[in-house]
C-alpha cells in the first residue's frame, strides 16, 4: 500500500474518533476504547483489503478506465466501512439507525476526498510511466469532460461540508437545550466554536490536499505538453505527450501527438524531396562538365569532415551548429550548378580558351548564385537556399583576395565557401581527368598545405590535416571506379589542356 493511502486511513481514524462524539449523543456516551476500537478494526481491515482488490480489479483494467475505477473502489471501501460500523453499533450497543448513519456520513465524506486524492496519485503514476516508456493510453469512445469533473467535485464537496456542519450544529443545539441551566454563555460559545473550527479545518485540509494533488497533475501535463510543442517549434519532432487521462487533457495530448506526427511525416517528405532536388540539379550540372557524379558525393563529405573538425574552433563555433553543418552538407552538391548556364561551345571546347571565353567560364559562380537567389525570391528566404547560394557564389574565392568572382579577402568569404573551396580543389587534384592523371593523396595534401594563407583559410587547412585519414577513406569509398556514370559523355574526352583544366578548378 502506498504511504498516501495509509495516511488517509490513519487520518480518517483520528477524525472519526473525535467527530463521532461531536455529532451523536449516543457515540458520545461510549468510552474512548468502545468508540475507537471498532473504528480501528474496520479501517485496518479495509486497509489490508485495498491492495488485493486493486491488484485484482484495477491493475488489469484498460489504462483509460483505471483512474475512474480506482476512485470508485476506494470510495466504496470507505462507504462499506461506514455501513459495517453502523451495523456494529446497532447490534452491539443498540444505537438507532440515525446514529449509525451519522458515523457513516463521516466515512463517506472522508472517503470521497481520499478516493479523489488516490485516484489522482494513480493518474500521476501513469503520466510518469507513459513519459518514461513512450506508451500511450487508448482513449475510450467517450470521455468525461474536465468541466464535468470539477462541477461534480465542487457539488459533492459543498454538500458534504454543509451536511457535516449541519449535524454538528444540530447536536450542539440539542445539547444547549438540554443543558441550558448548567452552562455559562461564554463556555458554550467556546465549545461550539471549537467544534465548528475542528470540522472546518479537517474539511478545508482535505479540500486543499485534493486541489494541490490535482494541480500537480496539471503541472505535469502542461510541462509535457509545452515541452513537446517547444521542441516541435525548434524543429525536433520526435517528442510525444503522454496520453494519461481519459478527459479533455488526454484528448488534447492525443491531438497534439497526431499533429506532431503529421508534421514529422510531412517534414521528412519535404526533406527527401529537397535532397532529391539537390542531387538532380547537381547531377544535371555534372553531366555538362568533366566530372563524374561521384565528385559531388565526395566533396559534400569532405565539407562535412572539415566542418566537424572546426565546430569547436573559436572562430567557427558560431557558424557551425549541428543544423548548419547538415545544411552545408546538403547544399554542397550545388556548388557548380551555374555551369548549366555556360555555353557548350566554351564548357566543352576541345582547344584552349581565349581570354574572353575564360571570362565567360568564370561567370558560373554568379550564374549559380543568381538562379538560387531567384528561388529564394519565389519561395522565401530559408537557411538551405542561403547556404547553397553562398557556396555557389564563393567557392572560387581565395583567402588572399585573388579569387573570383568578387575577389573577397579572408573572413569576408563565408565559412561555407571556404570549406567548399578546399574540398573542391582537393578532389580535383586526386581525381583522374582526360587532361591529367590522378595525384596521390600526399601530393594533393602538400599542395593544399602550401595554399594555406593564400588560397585557403589556414584554419581550414589545419582541419584538413587533422582529418586526412577521413579524406582518404571518403576518396576510396566514393571513387569514380565505384560510381561510374550510366552513359559515357564523348564530348568530355575533348576537354581542355591540363593547364587550363587546373586553372579552372582553382
Amino acid at each position: 500500500m502506498s504511504p498516501r493511502a495509509a495516511a488517509h486511513f490513519l487520518s480518517t481514524f483520528v477524525f472519526l474518533s473525535i467527530y463521532g462524539t461531536q455529532i451523536c449523543p449516543f457515540l458520545e456516551s461510549l468510552s474512548p476504547v468502545q468508540l475507537g476500537a471498532p473504528i480501528a478494526a474496520v479501517l485496518a481491515a479495509a486497509c489490508l483489503l485495498r491492495q488485493p482488490l486493486h491488484t485484482r480489479f484495477i491493475d488489469p483494467a484498460a489504462p483509460a478506465d483505471q483512474s475512474r475505477l480506482a476512485f470508485a473502489l476506494d470510495w466504496g471501501i470507505f462507504v462499506s466501512a461506514g455501513l459495517v460500523l453502523t451495523a456494529f453499533n446497532s447490534v452491539v450497543h443498540g444505537f438507532p439507525a440515525g446514529s449509525g448513519l451519522k458515523l457513516s456520513l463521516g466515512l463517506v465524506t472522508l472517503g470521497f476526498f481520499g478516493a479523489v486524492d488516490l485516484s489522482l496519485e494513480r493518474e500521476r503514476g501513469m503520466i510518469e510511466r507513459f513519459r518514461r516508456t513512450g506508451e500511450q493510453m487508448a482513449l475510450g469512445q467517450s470521455h468525461l469532460p474536465v468541466s464535468t469533473k470539477l462541477g461534480l467535485f465542487t457539488t459533492l464537496t459543498v454538500t458534504f461540508t454543509v451536511t457535516v456542519l449541519f449535524l454538528v450544529m444540530s447536536k450542539d443545539l440539542d445539547w444547549l437545550t438540554r443543558s441550558a441551566q448548567d452552562l455559562r454563555t461564554g463556555e458554550a460559545q467556546r465549545a461550539i466554536l471549537i467544534e465548528f473550527l475542528f470540522v472546518a479545518l479537517v474539511m478545508l485540509g482535505h479540500l486543499l490536499n485534493a486541489t494541490v494533488s490535482y494541480a500537480r497533475n496539471l503541472r505535469q501535463f502542461f510541462q509535457n505538453q509545452n515541452g513537446v510543442l517547444a521542441a516541435a517549434t525548434g524543429g525536433r519532432l520526435d517528442g510525444r505527450v503522454p496520453v494519461s487521462s481519459n478527459d479533455d487533457f488526454g484528448v488534447m495530448a492525443q491531438y497534439t501527438n497526431q499533429m506532431v506526427a503529421s508534421l514529422d511525416e510531412r517534414t521528412t517528405l519535404l526533406q527527401r524531396t529537397q535532397d532529391v532536388t539537390i542531387l538532380t540539379l547537381a547531377s544535371l550540372a555534372e553531366t555538362r562538365d568533366n566530372e563524374t557524379g561521384a565528385h559531388i558525393l565526395r566533396t559534400q563529405r569532405y565539407v562535412r569532415a572539415l566542418a566537424m573538425q572546426l565546430r569547436d574552433h573559436p572562430r567557427f563555433r558560431n557558424h557551425l551548429s549541428d543544423e548548419a553543418i547538415e545544411l552545408i552538407y546538403k547544399s554542397a552538391p550545388l556548388h557548380d550548378v551555374g555551369k548549366v548556364g555556360i555555353p557548350d561551345a566554351i564548357l566543352l571546347k576541345p582547344g584552349k580558351l581565349t581570354d574572353e571565353e575564360w571570362g565567360v567560364m568564370r561567370t558560373h559562380p554568379q550564374l549559380g548564385a543568381s538562379a538560387l537567389r531567384s528561388a529564394e525570391d519565389a519561395l522565401g528566404s530559408n537557411s538551405f537556399l542561403r547556404y547553397a547560394r553562398e557556396i555557389a557564389l564563393t567557392h572560387h574565392e581565395k583567402w588572399d583576395g585573388s579569387g573570383y568572382p568578387a575577389g573577397l579577402v579572408g573572413e569576408a568569404i563565408p565559412v561555407s565557401g571556404r570549406l567548399m573551396a578546399l574540398a573542391d580543389v582537393y578532389d580535383a587534384l586526386i581525381t583522374r581527368r582526360v587532361y591529367k592523371p590522378a595525384w596521390s593523396h600526399e601530393r594533393a595534401a602538400q599542395t593544399v598545405r602550401e595554399g594555406a594563407g593564400s588560397h585557403f583559410d589556414p584554419a581550414v587547412v589545419a582541419a584538413f590535416l587533422a582529418a586526412e585519414e577521413e579524406f582518404r577513406a571518403i576518396a576510396r569509398q566514393f571513387s569514380d571506379e565505384m560510381h561510374e556514370p550510366e552513359a559515357p559523355h564523348a564530348m568530355r574526352a575533348q576537354r581542355d589542356t591540363a593547364a587550363q583544366g587546373q586553372a579552372a578548378l582553382v
